[in-house]
């Protein structure tokens, strides 16, 4: 079930007739999630909409920014952090100059996530977080990429949800159970959450 977490301890960005048009007003979407939740999926999906509706639109995958922005990281937990929160530095980028930066990174400690989330209230830039809340028995049965086999004969270690902790966001903006919804499904919720806060 898709499920719309409240925002009753957040301040909403909201943008009035006074304001641009939802086209022209940036916001970051972080889309959080173990290995093959379906995070990229998702946020591509979304963008395609927002593309078509005239936004301006990036897309910061995770494993794109690792090969380019961080190579220099490895996956300890600081270097997930610092990896977390220079995506989260380039999102903010982004969005404070109007652009919808989709960010599907699986950022698996809150304080990295938090952190993120600060630096985009602190400049007055809409944030959203999305919890692709798939199970791990469900994304080892999908591993896309290879990994929960690779985990399982013991070629790899540190393995988010497995052999390395994920942990999950307390109040997202947005809940998606990949699991009783499709894909068409799970890109509205997130388009419909950022409606209601005037930015689609």
């Amino acid at each position: 079930m898709t499920t719309i977490a409240p925002a009753t301890s957040r301040a909403t960005t909201r943008y009035d007739a006074v304001d641009p048009l939802p086209q022209a007003c940036g916001a970051t979407v972080w889309l959080t999630g173990l290995p093959s939740a379906g995070k990229t999926t998702i946020a591509v999906a979304v963008a395609e909409r927002l593309r078509a509706d005239g936004h301006r639109v990036e897309l910061l995958d995770g494993d794109e920014v690792r090969r380019g922005l961080t190579s220099d990281l490895g996956f300890s937990r600081e270097d997930r952090d610092k990896n977390v929160r220079r995506i989260g530095f380039v999102a903010g980028l982004l969005a404070r100059n109007g652009v919808k930066a989709l960010v599907p990174v699986i950022a698996p400690y809150r304080e990295g996530r938090d952190a993120v989330r600060a630096l985009h209230e602190n400049a007055g830039t809409a944030y959203l977080e999305v919890h692709v809340a798939t199970p791990v028995d469900a994304c080892a049965e999908r591993d896309v990429k290879g990994l929960y086999a690779r985990q399982r004969a013991g070629e790899i270690r540190g393995l988010t949800g497995v052999d390395d902790p994920y942990e999950e966001p307390l109040s997202p903006e947005i809940r998606l159970d990949t699991l009783d919804r499709s894909l068409d499904e799970t890109a509205a919720a997130v388009l419909a959450t950022l409606a209601e806060r005037g930015l689609a």
